[in-house]
């Protein structure tokens, strides 16, 4: 344990947000995902939501400000319109944090990003659409 980091960031969790430089992504997996088939790096966290997840990568991870989007969800199949609840969250975290809300693609350009991703988290998230990726930033000055 350490002071003032969330114990949901675990070691390996850590060292990727650690290595990560700016542009890399990290998707933020529900348990229904493939997430290893399409990971470079895969850290597990098992019955832990994919929310509580990002509320604990945000609160470490600088999200890219260059870009028009710095998150991106799946977009439902046959309804690119609905906003599953687990999207709901995640933007409100999002927001809870200063970030823009997410943009979302299309299912298979999201498993495409997600192949190119730095690493994925297989969480625990059991809702339907539970999955994010985000694009690291810089710190400022």
């Amino acid at each position: 344990m350490l002071k003032g980091i969330s114990p949901l960031l675990s070691p390996d969790l850590l060292h990727i947000l650690a290595a990560m430089g700016h542009g890399d992504e990290i998707v933020l997996a529900d348990a229904n995902f493939p997430a290893a088939t399409h990971a470079k790096r895969l850290v597990h966290l098992p019955g832990v939501d994919a929310t509580q997840v990002l509320d604990a990568v945000l609160s470490l991870l600088p999200l890219d400000t260059f870009e028009p989007h710095a998150a991106f969800t799946m977009q439902v199949v046959g309804d690119a319109s609905t906003v599953p609840p687990a999207v709901q969250d995640f933007t409100a975290t999002l927001a809870r944090h200063g970030e823009r809300g997410p943009a979302s693609l299309e299912r298979f350009a999201f498993y495409e990003r997600a192949a190119r991703a730095f690493a994925v988290v297989a969480t625990g998230e059991t809702r339907l659409y539970g999955n994010i990726v985000l694009k690291k930033g810089v710190l400022g000055s």
